[in-house]
């Protein structure tokens, strides 16, 4: 019971960071990003490939992959950041710069599918669909504790990361960046007619929503010691954007509760339910869950459970986010409560 808690309580952190990920780019940014978990998965790849080592001739107790090194704790971390962000730099220009928004979606999608099956079939690459195991624990050695204990203080170590995740997400939120990146999802012409750059704006916030991405895919491995292409399927980036969508598009603490609500409550429910009907059912029951929650929240109640309001210090009435992007006016304005999207 006690693994089943700490480990839960991982993955919460793990589904929070990814959807508050999520809410920077389509909350605040408008990019519908379908690809979300393969920055997770290049996090946790990259993640491995810095905690295994290298290996003689490409192999490491069975496995094959093309690169390894051992380097100490944190960096592993610090490298599955990077990964993701440094993808989101590659796929960026390539799905988001010509494309109407619809059409990001379905490039991006395409994106996640093209690069499963690469890996998947390349076994000399990440070991293809068996993907890597073994990956070890950081400091378990170093700290003399009983498993029990070491998960329960990596949950701890989680618990930091996402803390400051958080507060990350919400100061770009509540940052002159945020408000620029509401008045392009809100207003594309406007934005541009007072010389914001939305390609620039936007491309910037994907690239920090895939180091984010890519840290908590790098979380996950470093605690499961394990990751394959079974775990990334592109299913799971629409967990995420349920989570975002649940919670209340462009809030952060509504990012939290959707986490909770989607990746525990909605996803760990089915499996307490007797072992009936045929193998993998209860699987099947978890994602016909999702589905059917998906439409529930977009049929009733759209907005989300906690509505998108932002403190924005604004010149007049403070009724116009426009007004924010005009050079000077935000010295001395006065501060209103405004609701976006209303």
């Amino acid at each position: 019971m006690t693994f089943y808690l700490s480990t839960l309580a991982v993955y919460f952190v793990v589904y929070a960071l990814g959807t508050l990920s999520l809410n920077l780019q389509f909350g605040l940014g408008g990019i519908v990003n379908f690809a979300l978990i393969i920055f997770e998965a290049a996090g946790a790849y990259a993640a491995s490939l810095t905690s295994l080592g290298p290996s003689a001739q490409g192999l490491s107790n069975g496995q094959r992959y093309f690169w390894g090194i051992s380097l100490a704790f944190p960096l592993p971390l610090i490298a599955a950041g990077l990964a993701g962000g440094l993808l989101a730099l590659v796929i960026g220009p390539a799905t988001m710069r010509k494309m109407r928004r619809d059409y990001q979606a379905a490039a991006m999608l395409a994106v996640a599918l093209i690069v499963g099956q690469v890996v998947t079939n390349a076994p000399g690459f990440l070991n293809g669909g068996a993907g890597l195991s073994g990956v070890p624990q950081p400091l378990y050695s170093n700290l003399h504790l009983s498993l029990s204990s070491y998960d329960w203080a990596y949950v701890g170590w989680a618990t930091l990361l996402g803390v400051l995740g958080y507060g990350f997400c919400r100061w770009i939120s509540m940052s002159p960046f945020g408000r620029t990146l509401r008045a392009i999802r809100d207003d594309e012409d406007a934005a541009s007619a007072v010389g914001k750059n939305q390609w620039g704006v936007r491309m910037q916030v994907f690239i920090i929503g895939g180091v984010i991405a890519g840290v908590t895919g790098g979380i996950l491995v470093e605690f499961i010691g394990a990751w394959s292409p079974s775990a990334w399927s592109y299913q799971e980036t629409f967990v995420l954007l349920q989570a975002v969508i649940l919670g209340g598009v462009g809030n952060e603490r509504g990012s939290l509760v959707g986490a909770f609500l989607v990746g525990i409550v909605l996803l760990e429910a089915p499996t307490f339910l007797p072992a009936i009907g045929y193998p993998g059912l209860i699987d099947s029951v978890q994602w016909m869950i999702i589905g059917l929650g998906y439409i529930l929240i977009l049929w009733m109640r759209p907005q989300g459970l906690l509505r998108e309001r932002v403190d924005l210090r604004l010149a007049g009435d403070g009724r116009n986010i426009f007004s924010y992007l005009r050079p000077g006016r935000l010295r001395g304005a006065q501060s209103a409560n405004t609701s976006i999207g209303e």
